[in-house]
């Protein structure tokens, strides 16, 4: 791209989250720990789910897809910062960086999606238990689940052209460890404010439309809850909506907290902090949360881990 001076950008640097090299050396071995434990969680529910009969339901179907997309958006951004931590020259090209943006947050705005799409499923399950089969057939579940994919990687892309077609300065440095909107749009060296303000109104928007579909489910929800006669009933219904509102929760709250603040604030270490949250953090709760609170998927892994027993005998 065009910089200051009719320069050619072609590559950033990567500040990282720390230049002090031993702080790098135990953050490496502290962030691979973590992705094991993210691939082999998220793995052993995609594993469950297609092995097991009784999670080949359109709630676990869901599921499934949820644990591929936080397989995927880590594969976009851990790998590469675990490699800079390693690294005396942490630069990234201009092509990867743009590569790297697009897909981390395509498969953003996939989620959002699908935990609308996760909500609803809830609705349905709860409010129309007799219809349920025949409104969630297979053909919708799969169709949903395209979709989703398909509107997270639509959306995204207005954001990131707008991103990309600002003309930068001589400075190329990224103060984050992997590319990201906020951050390469900072480095603009015209005025880019109504830019920002664009990006802003469309975060906003792709953010809270989401955000409203899954109240507006959930406070049907509750009210179809508060009608089941029995208190056994109403745990139960309680209980299968749980994980999903903690997984909302988390996932909203770290959004809203990265992308919705003013462009122009600067980059500090708490943004840091949020931005490896719903990186690497978020995606281990999300097979925690459901693996924990859900009876369906430990009862399934006891079947799964009894089976392997008969086996090895």
């Amino acid at each position: 791209m065009p910089g200051n001076n009719n320069t050619v950008i072609t590559e950033f640097i990567l500040l990282g989250l720390s230049s002090d090299p031993r702080t790098q050396f135990i953050l490496f071995f502290v962030f691979l720990l973590v992705y094991i434990i993210i691939l082999i969680g998220n793995i052993s529910i995609i594993t469950l789910i297609l092995s097991d009969v009784s999670l080949h339901t359109p709630m676990y179907f869901f599921l499934g897809s949820l644990s591929i997309l936080d397989l995927c958006s880590t594969f976009s951004t851990v790998p590469r910062m675990l490699k800079d931590l390693m690294s005396v020259k942490k630069t990234i090209s201009y092509a990867e960086c743009a590569t790297q943006m697009y897909i981390f947050l395509s498969l953003a705005e996939t989620e959002c999606i699908l935990l609308v799409v996760m909500a609803y499923d809830r609705y349905v399950a709860i409010c129309y238990p007799l219809h349920y089969t025949t409104i969630m057939s297979k053909a919708v579940c799969a169709i949903l689940a395209i979709s989703t994919w398909i509107c997270g990687f639509l959306l995204s892309t207005s954001l990131v052209t707008l991103t990309l077609n600002v003309n930068r300065c001589d400075n190329n440095e990224i103060n984050d460890f992997f590319c990201e909107v906020p951050e390469v749009l900072s480095l603009g060296c015209e005025n880019i404010l109504f830019i920002e303000f664009i990006i802003f109104v469309e975060s906003v928007i792709l953010l809270m439309i989401p955000v409203t579909f899954i109240v507006i489910s959930y406070a049907k929800i509750i009210v179809c809850i508060l009608k089941i006669a029995s208190s056994a009933g109403q745990r139960k219904a309680f209980s299968t909506c749980g994980s999903h509102m903690m997984v909302v929760v988390i996932f909203y709250g770290l959004a809203i907290a990265a992308f919705m603040k003013p462009r122009s604030s600067s980059y500090t270490s708490t943004d840091k902090f949020i931005a490896i949250f719903y990186v690497i953090i978020k995606p281990i709760l999300n097979p925690l949360i459901y693996t924990l609170r859900n009876n369906d998927v430990k009862a399934a892994f006891l079947k799964l881990k009894k089976r392997n027993v008969r086996v090895q005998f």
